[in-house]
């Protein structure tokens, strides 16, 4: 989930609590493509060790991106990136077009 080079995203001098920046990193990736509806999210101390934080930050984190609708956990299977919500506004079965 870090980037290539290595180093975490987190900036401990940053104005910022740490699991939102861990949140914020992971929700980027999802809305760049790197991690894809369906994708299964490494479990919490997994998390936590990539980004070099406790793993109770690692749990809020996955928290709040829960919270925005970007993942869901599914106890005794995961964490999984969500899929977008339908758009059934826009195919409820009204045959205008």
């Amino acid at each position: 989930m870090t980037p290539d080079s290595g180093q975490s995203p987190i900036d401990p001098n940053k104005i910022a609590y740490v699991y939102m920046q861990m949140a914020d990193h992971i929700a980027e990736r999802i809305s760049r493509g790197e991690l894809r509806p369906g994708a299964r999210l490494p479990g919490e101390r997994d998390l936590a060790a990539e980004y070099g934080v406790a793993h109770l930050t690692a749990r809020r984190a996955t928290r709040e991106l829960r919270d925005r609708g970007l993942v869901v956990t599914l106890p005794a299977k995961g964490t999984f990136v969500a899929y977008p919500p339908d758009t059934e506004e826009a195919t409820d079965g009204d045959p205008e077009e």
